[in-house]
C-alpha cells in the first residue's frame, strides 16, 4: 500500500529552477513513485490535488516550501524526506561558484557597480518592488516575471522611460543585448540586424533563421507582450526603436509581434517610417497594409520577416522622400472593393480612419454624408444608389461631395478613383478636372490623388485620361497598392520623442548583469562570458506581507 509524506517548511523560498532540480532528484530515490515539490501557492495545491498528491490535513502559506513524497512504504517516504537538505546541498556545489553572494539588490551593486541590467524572474507579486528598486539604481531591468499588475507595468515603463532606461517585460522570456542572451535566447553572431520583439520565442525564430542564413544580430530588444496594448502603448517598443535608429551598427531593424491594439499599431507603423532605416514589420495575425511602403516591408511569416531583414542587408535602398501632408484624407470611390483595399492598406497607418463600408466596428462612419477625420466612402454604396445613376456613369454626386469635403478647412488630400471601361462614362476626367480646378483656386493648400483603372484599349483614351489629370496637379497612381504607400508616407505623424533617449553608449557597453531570482540565468550570463551577481534572494519578511508592508513603511 503507498503512502505519502510531507513536510512544510516556512518562509522558505526556492526558484523554480531549484525546486524542479529537488523533485527530480527525489523521484531518482528507491522506492518513490511520485514527488512534489513547490511554493505553497493555491495554484501549485491545485495541481498536487489533481495529481492526487495532496493529503486533506496539510496546512502551507504561499511562501511556505511543500515538500510532498509518494512512496511504496514508510520508510522509502521518510528516507525520501530526510534526504531534501542533502540534495539541496548537492546540487549547490556542483553550481557555478560565486564566491560571496548578497542578498539585496544595493549590496549587488555595490560588488559590480558596472553592471548596467538586472534580471528578475521572481514571484510576481515580489517583481514590481525589485524592478521599482532597480530602476531607482539607474538599471536596465529585464523583467521575465509574469503575474505583474498592468498598473505597475505602465508605472514601472513610465518611470524608466522618463530615465531613459528599458524595462524588457514583464513576462519578457528574450533579449540579446551586445552579444549576450538574456533569458530563453539562442547563441547567435553579431551583425547588423536590429529586433524588436513582444514574443519571446517569436524572437528566437527570427533571431536564430537570421543566424542560420549567414547574417547576425545587433541588439534583439524584447517588450513584453502586454507593451503592444493600448493601456501600456508600446512604451518599451517605441524606445527600441529609437534606440536602434540612433545605433551605427544597426542597418536593418526587424518588429516583430502579436497582433497589437489597432492605435499602437498605427503609431508603431509611423515610428518605423521615421528610423529612416528598412523596417521589416510581421504583426502576426494582423493583415498588412502592402508589402511595402517606403522604408517598410511587411512580412506574412516569422521565416519571411527573417528573410526579408537579410535580404534588406545588400540592398542600396533609396528611400522615398515626400513632404507630409496636415489634415485629413478624404477618399471618394466609386469602387466598393477599390474603397476596401484602400482602407484594408490604410488603416494601418491613419488613425482614426472611418468608412460607410467598415473593416471593423470601431470604423464605421455614423452618417455617410458626413466624413469623420479620415473617411473612405464608397459612393457606389446602395445608400447613394436611389433613384441615382451610379458614379461610374454621372459624376454628379462625387463632384458635390468633393467641394464639400473641401469645404473643411482640417481635409489635407482628395482621393478618388477613375474606373474605365465599357458602361463607364466616356470622358470622366472632363468633368471631374474643372471641379478640381475650381476648388484648387480657392484651396492651396488641398492636394488632389487618383487612382486610374483601365487599359490603353479602352474606350476613353486612357492615357489621354492620365494626362488631363496630371495638367491639374493630380498625383496619378495605377494601382491601390501604390496610392496606399503614398498616402501612408505622406501622412507619416510620428512625433519626435520628448524623454530621455536610452543611452546608446551604455548597451554597447560589455554586459554586466545582477541577476534576482532564477540562478539558471545567472549561470547563462557566466558561460557567455558576462559578468554577472546573483543575489541570494528571499521574500521579504518572510512573505509576510503586513509585517514587510510595515518595513517599507520604516525603511521610507
Amino acid at each position: 500500500m503507498t503512502v505519502i509524506k510531507w513536510n512544510v517548511r516556512a518562509g522558505t523560498y526556492y526558484d523554480s529552477v531549484v525546486l524542479m532540480q529537488l523533485q527530480r532528484g527525489l523521484l531518482e530515490l528507491n522506492g518513490v513513485l511520485d514527488a512534489g515539490v513547490v511554493m505553497a501557492t493555491p495554484a501549485n495545491k491545485d495541481l498536487l490535488a489533481t495529481n492526487n498528491l495532496l493529503p486533506e490535513n496539510v496546512s502551507a502559506n504561499p511562501d511556505d516550501l511543500l515538500i510532498v513524497v509518494k512512496a511504496n512504504d514508510d520508510a522509502s517516504a521518510e528516507d525520501a524526506i530526510s534526504k531534501v537538505d542533502e540534495l539541496l546541498a548537492k546540487r549547490k556545489s556542483s553550481s557555478v561558484s560565486q564566491d560571496f553572494r548578497p542578498r539585496s539588490l544595493s549590496a549587488a551593486v555595490k560588488q559590480l557597480p558596472e553592471a548596467n541590467w538586472v534580471l528578475i524572474s521572481v514571484p510576481g507579486r515580489y517583481a514590481a518592488a525589485v524592478a521599482r528598486e532597480a530602476l531607482e539604481l539607474n538599471k536596465h531591468v529585464f523583467l521575465y516575471s509574469d503575474n505583474v499588475s498592468l498598473e505597475d507595468e505602465i508605472a514601472l515603463k513610465k518611470t524608466a522611460r522618463e530615465k531613459g532606461l528599458l524595462v524588457m517585460g514583464p513576462d519578457c522570456g528574450t533579449a540579446i543585448i551586445n552579444g549576450i542572451g538574456l533569458g530563453f535566447a539562442n547563441r547567435v553572431r553579431r551583425g547588423a540586424i536590429g529586433v524588436v520583439g513582444a514574443s519571446g520565442t517569436g524572437t528566437q525564430a527570427v533571431t536564430a533563421h537570421i543566424h542560420n542564413l549567414g547574417a547576425g544580430i545587433s541588439h534583439a530588444i524584447g517588450t513584453g507582450g502586454r507593451d503592444l496594448k493600448s493601456d501600456v502603448g508600446a512604451i518599451t517598443a517605441n524606445q527600441a526603436l529609437e534606440a536602434l535608429a540612433k545605433d551605427d551598427e544597426t542597418k536593418v531593424i526587424a518588429l516583430i509581434s502579436k497582433p497589437p491594439s489597432p492605435d499602437v499599431a498605427t503609431q508603431l507603423i509611423s515610428a518605423a517610417q521615421s528610423t529612416g532605416k528598412p523596417v521589416v514589420i510581421y504583426f502576426i495575425g494582423y493583415p498588412p497594409p502592402a508589402r511595402k511602403i517606403g522604408n517598410l516591408h511587411f512580412a506574412i511569416s516569422l521565416s519571411e520577416a527573417a528573410e526579408l531583414a537579410v535580404k534588406q542587408l545588400s540592398v542600396n535602398s533609396n528611400q522615398l522622400s515626400i513632404n507630409n501632408n496636415k489634415g485629413y484624407l478624404r477618399g471618394l470611390f466609386s469602387g466598393g472593393t477599390l474603397a476596401y483595399e484602400t482602407l484594408l492598406g490604410l488603416q494601418a497607418s491613419l488613425s482614426p480612419i472611418y468608412s460607410n463600408g467598415p473593416i471593423t466596428a470601431n470604423q464605421n462612419l455614423k452618417d455617410p454624408l458626413k466624413s469623420e477625420a479620415h473617411s473612405i466612402i464608397d459612393l457606389g454604396d446602395e445608400f447613394f444608389m436611389v433613384g441615382r445613376l451610379h458614379p461610374m456613369i454621372d459624376n454628379d454626386l462625387r463632384i458635390r461631395r468633393m467641394k464639400q469635403e473641401a469645404a473643411d478647412s482640417e481635409v489635407g488630400m482628395i482621393l478618388f478613383d477613375v474606373v474605365l471601361g465599357e458602361g463607364s462614362h466616356l470622358d470622366p476626367t472632363g468633368e471631374l478636372v474643372p471641379a478640381i480646378q475650381e476648388i484648387q483656386a480657392s484651396r492651396k493648400d488641398i492636394e488632389f490623388v487618383a487612382m486610374v483603372i483601365g487599359t490603353d484599349d479602352d474606350p476613353q483614351n486612357i492615357q489621354s485620361q492620365i494626362e488631363k489629370l496630371q495638367e491639374a496637379n493630380v498625383t496619378v497612381f495605377r494601382t491601390a497598392a501604390e496610392a496606399v504607400e503614398y498616402i501612408s508616407l505622406k501622412f507619416n505623424t510620428n512625433k519626435k520623442n520628448e524623454f530621455t533617449p536610452v543611452d546608446l553608449e551604455q548597451l554597447k557597453q560589455p554586459l554586466a548583469g545582477i541577476n534576482v531570482g532564477l540562478e539558471s540565468f545567472y549561470e547563462s550570463l557566466i558561460s557567455q562570458g558576462a559578468q554577472a551577481v546573483h543575489v541570494e534572494w528571499k521574500p521579504p519578511a518572510g512573505g509576510n506581507e503586513k509585517l514587510a508592508s510595515l518595513l517599507a513603511k520604516m525603511k521610507k
